[in-house]
């Protein structure tokens, strides 16, 4: 990084704020990618600066820790939603197989007619 060269935007020269200039020079040419790489979340603008440069800055890196802060919240969202349909399949895995164990049976009326019904195909005495 060039420690010689002035802010774009508010022509400072003060050397410690080099990394402020860069990440300046970045963002005046819409390279955010290149701003957070040089450090935009971690950096400081330069005290030096004129305000509206640091307003620049400081309105740049708001506007990407909120858009961090909003995929934190989706992504929790999400995994609050999978835990949530995960539980609720166990829970329908776990009520299917209760659910065949406790078929009820025919009632008497049908028993007894399916009774008599294999008694006749059996060739024997109906059972009353």
């Amino acid at each position: 990084m060039d420690t010689n060269r002035p802010c774009p935007i508010c022509r400072c020269v003060y050397p410690q704020g080099a990394t402020a200039h860069a990440i300046a020079a970045a963002l005046a040419a819409e390279d955010l990618d290149r701003a957070i790489d040089l450090g935009l979340l971690e950096h400081p603008a330069c005290a030096h600066c004129a305000p509206a440069c640091i307003a620049l800055q400081q309105q740049a890196r708001g506007a990407r820790l909120r858009a961090l802060a909003a995929r934190e919240r989706y992504r929790a969202r999400q995994a609050r939603l999978q835990r949530r349909d995960e539980a609720l399949q166990a829970k329908r895995a776990a009520a299917a197989p209760a659910a065949a164990v406790k078929a009820p049976g025919l009632p008497t009326a049908a028993a007894a007619a399916l009774a008599r019904a294999k008694a006749r195909a059996a060739g024997g005495k109906e059972p009353k």
